[in-house]
């Protein structure tokens, strides 16, 4: 019920407004979110990059409205390339096909991804399309595979909680595609979405056994320690190197599980935010753990 009420309050503009410009709240995000600019997000990638980790840079916004938004958007992920190349940093991006116009013209949406895209390019880098709520995943997927079509330096996102899901990866590991596997964290009817955890973790663990076989180079992304152990477990039985394939893990999230995992000689990917949009983000954090929402109100009231 919990989880439901902080997923359904993070899509609310007026509480987004109020908790935006209150600064209690915003000196407890930066546990969550690196910072509101791009120089704070590299100051992140190169203090993860130092403790041995890689990193996704992720520029916060979503379901813009307006055509000149997405364009700035585009441009903001294309001036991070720039950057990263400049700092020499190990990171690369990760997008919200929302943010560079997927609800306004799936085109728009493509060519922006196709900017982004070259610019990685060019300087041997990666983009993942990351993934968004059920209303958003054949449009996105679709955009995708245009993509992939044209270009082997893109990835797309695919959630276990979704019934859909072990159709979505077996499509896409037929296209060679790369893939970031997570649970899910937006709220989905029943109709459409596993809706016990048991019945997520296992599929998790289904998408995660077919994802390592390929021989593509993918992504596990999850704080479930039972489910990182499956992965180990797997990925030892069947011969399958550590770095034939990355763990990913939210920045500010289980640090200690990030070093460990590194000091055992595994690669790791920390996912890490950016940007002044981070409402919806920092509130779908607290819907998925409790400890983060404990994390929360215990700072807030200490503030």
């Amino acid at each position: 019920m919990l989880k439901s009420i902080l997923l359904y309050l993070s899509r609310q503009k007026v509480i987004q407004d109020i908790m935006i410009n209150f600064g209690v709240t915003r000196r407890v995000v930066d546990r969550f979110v690196s910072g509101e600019e791009l120089e704070d997000g590299l100051n992140a990638v190169k203090k993860v990059n130092s403790e041995g980790a890689i990193a996704t840079l992720d520029h916060l916004g979503e379901e813009v409205s307006e055509p000149e938004e997405a364009v700035s958007a585009t441009e903001v992920y294309v001036n991070a390339l720039d950057e990263i190349s400049k700092n020499g940093v190990e990171t690369n991006v990760s997008v919200k096909p929302t943010q560079v116009g997927l609800k306004i013209d799936k085109k728009l949406c493509e060519q922006n991804f196709t900017k982004i895209i070259e610019r990685a390019k060019k300087y041997d880098n990666f983009v993942r399309m990351d993934m968004e709520g059920s209303d958003c995943t054949q449009d996105t997927l679709e955009v995708f595979k245009s993509l992939r079509q044209r270009y082997d330096n893109v990835g797309i996102v695919i959630q276990s909680y979704l019934y859909r899901s072990e159709r979505d990866v077996d499509e896409i590991l037929k296209l060679g595609g790369r893939i970031r596997l997570c649970k899910g964290a937006y709220k989905e009817p029943k109709e459409i979405a596993f809706p016990k955890k048991q019945q997520v973790d296992e599929n998790f663990l289904k998408l995660m056994q077919k994802m390592l076989l390929s021989g593509i180079y993918h992504g596990i992304a999850t704080h479930d320690e039972r489910l990182i152990e499956k992965t180990k477990e797997f990925a030892q039985k069947n011969n399958i190197p550590k770095d034939r394939f990355e763990f990913q893990l939210l920045y500010g999230i289980r640090r200690e599980l990030q070093h460990k995992l590194v000091k055992e000689g595994y690669n790791v990917r920390v996912y890490i935010p950016f940007g002044k949009q981070w409402y919806p983000y920092f509130m779908r954090r607290l819907a998925e753990r409790p400890a983060n929402l404990f994390f929360f109100l215990k700072n807030f009231f200490r503030a």
